[in-house]
């Protein structure tokens, strides 16, 4: 017997609320890291808010690198 998962819709960065706290999280190549980048421009020009206001946290080195 197989089970079948439903598929999570895609995040949609341009719609996200960037209010309060938010988790990406996804297999690996999915785009995460870019992501997370493009929600980052989102709170610095939507939001205004200084780098020093927004905590970002990531696993991988080259996450991290990107």
């Amino acid at each position: 017997m197989t089970t079948e998962r439903s598929a999570e819709p895609a995040l949609d960065w341009r719609t996200l609320d960037l209010a309060g706290k938010s988790a990406i999280e996804a297999s690996a190549g999915t785009g995460k890291t870019y992501t997370l980048v493009l929600l980052v421009v989102r709170l610095l020009l939507e939001r205004e808010l200084p780098p020093s206001a927004i905590l970002l946290a990531t696993f991988t080195e080259a996450a991290t690198l990107e």
